[in-house]
């Protein structure tokens, strides 16, 4: 009998412990940034934008006569739609772009997304893939699968913890002076995983939030340009490693 209630206390124990844990998570995941849905709208190219949501929520911007395609991880927490003026600036200058919705917004659950889209737009010549913070890191390590596919490699406040410092691609990192949201200590120990002549642009006055449209980061530094500018200085980098 003893040991019995012993077993059944035991089980209620387990139940409420995994119950506890679940909760947590629940609430975890449901904390996110979400799009300023505002700031999203009004920025707008001059550039007429052909756009169309897939089945699996993926946004694409598909500029008439696009050679280079560009698959973009959101980052950790971020709801996906706030990257859309990036995404944007990129498809006004002919670049097609392709903005990945994440399960849970984590990029951590599903770092092959981007698996099966390049079939999907055989005219696309040139592809590149990157992403934002935790996004970022995820796209680079699903690079490390596959780079005979992709020309290159692009990261937003963010770096590689995969290996691909003997890899033929053109790699492309920026981040903002004012980031404090990124770890700059693991950033300078994970140069060593990026090709040598790896591309780096600091955006004077930029913070880690910026890349997208999400309001303020918890943790970030104060930003001493726009989230605009930092868009739009972001676009040019990624526009002029692209193009030339």
């Amino acid at each position: 009998m003893k040991r019995h209630n012993k077993r059944k206390k035991r089980i209620i124990i387990v139940t409420v412990i995994v119950a506890v844990l679940i909760f947590a998570c629940g609430i975890y995941l449901c904390d996110y940034y979400h799009a300023d849905e505002e700031a999203v709208e009004a920025y707008l190219p001059q550039t007429a934008l052909q756009m169309h949501v897939a089945e699996n929520n993926n946004i694409i911007y598909e500029p008439e006569e696009a050679t280079s395609g560009f698959i973009f991880y959101p980052g950790g927490k971020v709801e996906h739609t706030a990257y859309i003026p990036l995404m944007k600036a990129l498809a006004s200058e002919g670049i097609l772009s392709v903005l990945v919705e994440m399960p849970f917004r984590l990029a951590v659950f599903d770092m092959d997304a981007a698996k099966g889209i390049q079939e999907q737009y055989p005219q696309i010549q040139n592809w590149y893939i990157g992403g934002h913070s935790l996004g970022g890191s995820m796209a680079a390590s699903y690079l490390e699968k596959c780079e005979e596919t992709y020309e290159g490699l692009i990261l937003l406040g963010s770096y590689s913890t995969a290996d691909l410092s003997d890899k033929d691609l053109e790699v492309l990192s920026i981040y903002g002076s004012e980031d404090k949201v990124m770890n700059r200590e693991n950033y300078e120990e994970n140069k060593e995983n990026l090709p040598m002549d790896f591309e780096e642009v600091i955006i004077d006055g930029g913070c880690h939030a910026y890349f997208g449209m999400y309001g303020a980061q918890e943790g970030d530094g104060t930003p001493k340009i726009t989230n605009e500018e930092q868009i739009e200085k972001t676009a040019d980098a990624i526009v002029n490693l692209i193009n030339n």
